[in-house]
């Protein structure tokens, strides 16, 4: 029987975790090694929607890692979680943000890169008007502003 562990979203929901699943983040890991964690864990910068998300993907990575055996059925074992991840992170951009927030604050590498990857992969090979337009961004420089920056920067339009 896996030890569980009780985590605490910012809105009250209450989560009963593996401790193998919940020892993905480094945040909660420290806090489990410092005895911290007997009257479950509070979880003040994540609500329910993201923490239910988070466990999910710490999960995925958990038993992942626990069914590798043989090279070739980790090979297989690597692209079917890549597929997973590509899914996972097909969600709108509000989540897509909250992930980060929440990946970053639980300190969980994999989940960070992963995300923070899914947002320059949105950026790449933009125009700054299409970022702005992808990302709801208003454009607050004046033309001779925007011409100015240009300037200083050419280097990086070329």
């Amino acid at each position: 029987m896996e030890k569980k562990i009780t985590l605490r979203s910012s809105d009250g929901e209450v989560f009963e975790v593996d401790v193998a699943v919940a020892m993905e983040s480094q945040t909660i890991k420290h806090m489990i090694e410092d005895d911290c964690a007997e009257n479950g864990i509070p979880l003040p910068n994540v609500n329910a929607k993201i923490l239910a998300k988070v466990i999910e993907y710490c999960r995925k990575h958990v038993d992942a890692a626990a069914s590798k055996s043989s090279d070739d059925a980790s090979k297989v074992a690597d692209e079917e979680l890549k597929a997973w991840d590509a899914e996972f992170v097909k969600v709108d951009q509000a989540t897509l943000f909250d992930l980060i927030l929440a990946a970053n604050y639980l300190n969980i590498k994999g989940l960070l890169d992963l995300t923070c990857q899914t947002v320059a992969d949105m950026i790449k090979g933009k125009t700054p008007e299409e970022i702005r337009k992808t990302f709801n961004i208003k454009n607050d420089f004046t033309p001779e502003e925007e011409e100015e920056v240009r300037r200083e920067n050419q280097w990086a339009f070329e």
